[in-house]
């Protein structure tokens, strides 16, 4: 009896239900690491493109200020309040943590600079990602897969317009601006939950919370998360867009494209985080505390 014999075989005293699992999983495996090879590809792709014609529209006059200022002013509306209403617990926690464990070392007028830090160039830019993903990322996807499934991006590229120079670069650019506003929005609404918390309820000294800070604080700090919160801008920008622009099965289809744009967009933002993190702190030891 033959190998393909002997499957055929065990495949017939299978559960239809084991079987029908076997097959997905099998389908799975056989087509799931070209589709995602394909994305990467495609993401590369439309990065490059738009990286370019973001470039050469400024030069030239060719931008698209009325469409930034509109999707930039979308953006904000849709993620600045989820963004306060994320800051304060987190700098509520911050303070919690940070307090107990400076209690336990002995060194409770520490509590200020390391949650005021941790704020600065951990929580703020990777809080304000999150939120850019989730809520202007979804709507991003959702709003270029809808113009997908009507054709209408379609009908600009026979009519000669770029589809990325009208659509992707001015998302791309308030994707970027409004990445940076709201990192500043989280580190000035963590660092005053996490100060009011430690002075008000937890009996912390005003002066030494904000001595320790500004001790340890540096301008590089504050740079590093808002450079950290363009590069994040511009990974949720083009993997929203390239999601909306690749979508297709109808409704659904839109809706998977939402989901997958969402997912991967958190994923990679915390891959990123922990490289930058990584190489800043190769970089500057002694501005670790």
């Amino acid at each position: 009896m033959t190998t393909r014999e002997q499957l055929l075989r065990v495949r017939t005293w299978m559960p239809e239900g084991l079987r029908t699992l076997g097959d997905r999983g099998a389908r799975y495996l056989r087509h799931h690491p070209i589709a995602a090879l394909t994305t990467v590809g495609e993401q590369f792709v439309l990065g490059a493109h738009t990286l370019r014609y973001f470039a050469t529209d400024l030069v030239t006059g060719r931008f698209q200020w009325a469409e930034f200022v509109r999707q930039a002013a979308f953006m904000a509306g849709t993620a600045v309040m989820p963004t306060v209403l994320v800051a304060l617990p987190i700098g509520v926690t911050l303070s919690i943590q940070f307090a107990l464990l400076s209690g336990q070392v002995g060194a409770t007028s520490l509590a200020g600079a390391a949650s005021g830090l941790a704020v600065v160039r951990q929580a703020a830019s990777l809080v304000a990602a999150i939120l850019l993903a989730s809520a202007v990322g979804s709507a991003m996807t959702a709003d270029l897969g809808c113009r997908t499934m009507r054709e209408e991006t379609a009908a600009m590229e026979v009519m000669g317009v770029s589809v990325v120079r009208r659509l992707v670069v001015p998302r791309f650019a308030a994707a970027i601006v409004v990445g940076i506003a709201l990192t500043g929005v989280v580190c000035f609404v963590g660092f005053l939950a996490s100060y009011l918390f430690n002075v008000y309820v937890q009996g912390g000294a005003p002066g030494s919370f904000v001595a320790t800070f500004a001790s340890f604080a540096t301008t590089g700090d504050l740079l590093l998360a808002l450079l950290k919160a363009a590069v994040y801008g511009a990974i949720v920008a083009v993997i929203a867009c390239q999601k909306g622009l690749a979508a297709h099965g109808g409704p659904t289809g839109v809706a998977n494209s939402v989901n997958a744009a969402v997912v991967e967009s958190v994923l990679l933002l915390m891959v990123v985080n922990v490289v930058v993190s990584q190489v800043y702190t190769m970089l500057f030891p002694r501005g670790v505390l």
